[in-house]
């Protein structure tokens, strides 16, 4: 269908075969997503780097449904994720919201931090996908809601997937909104008449960020990293009047606290160490003091970011990351995952675990740990107001 209406998409195929698989992916290269037909929650879904991790997945995911082809579909990295919540009657969007996800593409939506109105997207982004969304509506005649996930790079738009029904994220934008999405397309399914909005989320002052809740601490040897498939058991939504404050709140709700004095930074590959020397900067600015595994520490001492190098916990030394950890002498750790060699999962798996054990805040996302860092070196706990959801600007 997308096809026809001439609407992008990422490059996928439904395969029986490894050499169909493999053929496949040699055409369009790595990364490549893994998912069998017919599953929830993105269970057995996975994204593979080289051939050996699709081989282990490709079994993993005949194993789940072994007469229904794999579908394979090219992974897009360091990519937007934008969702569409949406109203329709007769094929024709009554009533929409536009939100972003915090963190690339890759981490599930239920597990994904979001933000409406969205805050970091190009207005020719939003026409595009205004366009597209309506464009299927009218294609599937949608009378009543619908979801549509889709990807942004450059001021490229492609289409994930439409679900046709309410999204998790429905009552969250209809809180921010102040319009009852569901009240709107009940009203369309029964035939009964309904009020079309007068105004857009364009006009709104107030934000929203939905954060997720992790129960890792309850899942013993659970290893705390979000990806493709859902990890979450639940959610807080929050409002703010700017995108510091609501972060702030929602990511509080949700059991984080703001570090008092030190941070532990585990910043995985050459981007990772990239990305996170701005939000170094701001945290030695603030005066925190910052401990970082080896090669972290020396990428941030040689950028001028005083940074005190601690050991891997496979390395035994006075000055090991898992005694930092147990001692609580960090307030926060971010542990980035590199790669996945068997090293490298067991040294990154241990901090992680460690901090959860540990009850010490943990991030596991480049894109998360930087909003979150910007947000309380902004703004500290006494500048969050307290108010009421009336509260909030109509």
């Amino acid at each position: 269908m997308l096809d026809k209406l001439g609407i992008d998409q990422p490059a996928w195929r439904a395969l029986t075969s490894f050499d169909d698989v493999k053929e496949f992916v040699d055409k369009v290269g790595y990364p490549v997503l893994v998912r069998p037909s017919y599953v929830l929650s993105g269970a057995a879904m996975n994204v593979c780097y080289d051939e050996e991790e699709l081989q282990r997945f490709l079994n993993m995911a005949t194993e789940v449904s072994k007469e229904f082809p794999v579908v394979v579909s090219k992974f897009m990295t360091e990519t937007k994720e934008i969702e569409f919540d949406a109203v329709a009657d007769k094929g024709e969007v009554i009533e929409y919201a536009i939100s972003e996800h915090v963190e690339y593409a890759g981490v599930h939506s239920g597990d994904a931090t979001m933000v409406f109105p969205a805050q970091h997207i190009y207005f020719s982004t939003i026409r595009q996908i205004k366009k597209i969304a309506y464009k299927i509506a009218a294609e599937l005649n949608i009378s009543g809601p619908f979801n549509i996930q889709f990807l942004a790079k450059n001021r490229e738009v492609k289409v994930i997937e439409c679900n046709l029904r309410a999204s998790r994220s429905f009552p969250f934008v209809s809180k921010i909104l102040k319009r009852n999405f569901i009240e709107t397309a009940t009203k369309i399914m029964l035939d009964a008449p309904y009020q079309k909005p007068e105004k857009s989320e364009f006009d709104i002052d107030r934000i929203g960020v939905k954060a997720s809740q992790f129960s890792f601490a309850r899942l013993q040897n659970a290893d705390p990293v979000l990806g493709v498939d859902m990890s979450s058991t639940g959610e807080v939504g929050c409002l703010g009047d700017d995108l510091n404050e609501a972060l702030l709140n929602s990511l509080i709700a949700t059991g984080y606290s703001i570090p008092k004095d030190a941070v532990l930074i585990s910043s995985g590959g050459a981007k990772g160490k990239v990305s996170l020397l701005e939000p170094a900067q701001q945290l030695a600015k603030k005066g925190y003091t910052i401990y970082a595994t080896p090669g972290t520490a020396k990428f941030f001492n040689d950028n001028g970011v005083k940074a005190t190098a601690v050991t891997w916990p496979d390395e035994p030394s006075k000055n090991n990351v898992m005694d930092l950890i147990s001692q609580h002498k960090v307030g926060l750790v971010i542990n980035v995952p590199k790669n996945h060699t068997s090293r490298e999962l067991t040294n990154g798996y241990k901090i992680r675990r460690g901090a959860i054990d540990h009850n010490i805040p943990l991030m596991t996302n480049v894109r998360l740990a930087k909003a979150f860092i910007e947000a309380f070196t902004a703004m500290g706990l006494d500048d969050i107001k307290i108010k009421s959801w009336q509260e909030y600007n109509n």
